[in-house]
């Protein structure tokens, strides 16, 4: 399918009115995805300063339920001004959709608890998505295709629904 393709998609708030949406999504910037997972990880390295035995796992679910809050934006997606999606029936992805999306990044962050060999697969595995996330047509890393989800700049999204 070509990057001309168009579909047409009725919008909800204009009754008869219809809007043409690419079929593939343009991708959102590459820079603003990593700006954006920074953010988020800064937020992980935050709760697991906090001094209980339970910093780890609400880390860990941090990592994986972030990017369910506020309509598929992680506090870094809402900072930066990306939102995750499920291309294929036009809504926000849900808690479930994030887990699934995130599991690699969530057994990378368990790999980093084993000194020395978990750190360096934990690097292969974060390095692998990134390249996907870099090479792949949509922007999807291996997570997006577990989930049929894609990241979206939020501005292009908005203007859509106008």
């Amino acid at each position: 399918m070509s990057l001309d393709a168009k579909r047409k998609v009725s919008v909800l708030t204009v009754p008869g009115d219809e809007i043409e949406i690419p079929s593939v999504s343009p991708k959102a910037n590459i820079l603003n995805r990593f700006i954006a997972k920074f953010l988020d990880l800064l937020i992980v390295s935050a709760i697991v300063q906090i001094p209980f035995d339970v910093s780890f796992l609400a880390a860990l679910s941090y990592i994986l339920i972030a990017d369910g809050f506020a309509g598929g934006r992680s506090l870094g997606k809402q900072m930066i001004g990306l939102q995750v999606m499920v291309p294929e029936i036009g809504r926000e992805m849900t808690f479930k959709e994030s887990i699934i999306r995130n599991m690699p990044l969530g057994f990378a962050y368990l790999l980093f608890q084993i000194p020395y060999i978990g750190w360096l697969l934990g690097i292969c595995l974060v390095g692998f998505e990134s390249l996907l996330l870099i090479g792949n047509v949509k922007g999807c890393r291996t997570g997006d295709e577990l989930a049929k989800t894609q990241v979206l700049d939020y501005t292009v999204l908005e203007t859509y629904e106008k």
